[in-house]
């Protein structure tokens, strides 16, 4: 995957445009479709001490995580990326959908505070590589300027 033109797609499609929800959906969406082997990419939304599920694509996701469960609430409590290889032997994942077998989770800050999650599952063991991680946080990097 070459993320440089993945980000510039994003940029294209959310630079000036005011609106949050729509700019996450398309920013799901682009995700998605231009990743192979995903099952599921979105974003959680912190609203006090719990991420509310945002825009996606995907099976139907799990509403509310409490920060600090599963990958999503541990990627945003330490707010660090979380790759996780094998989700089966994560402590304390929440099983959205059991197709899911790895996992990638970027916090999306604003002012150094953490006010959500990119959050991207796929059905193959180990998906996710540094390449991806890199890439994908400079993709957050571009929501978090844009948007937040």
């Amino acid at each position: 995957m070459d993320y440089s033109i993945l980000s510039s797609q994003l940029y294209s499609l959310i630079h000036n445009v005011p609106h949050t929800v729509a700019n996450l959906a398309n920013a799901a969406a682009l995700l998605f479709n231009s990743l192979e082997d995903l099952n599921w990419a979105g974003f959680y939304i912190l609203e006090g001490d719990t991420l509310v599920l945002g825009p996606f694509q995907g099976q139907p996701a799990c509403i509310e995580i409490p920060m600090g469960k599963g990958v999503c609430g541990t990627a945003a409590m330490k707010k660090e990326t979380v790759v996780v290889a094998n989700v089966h032997e994560f402590p304390g994942h929440i099983a959205c959908d059991s197709a899911s077998n790895s996992e990638i989770v970027i916090p999306l800050f604003k002012d150094g505070e953490v006010v959500g999650v990119l959050d991207i599952d796929s059905p193959v063991f180990s998906r996710f590589s540094e390449e991806d991680r890199i890439g994908l946080e400079n993709f957050a990097d571009i929501l978090q300027k844009e948007l937040f």
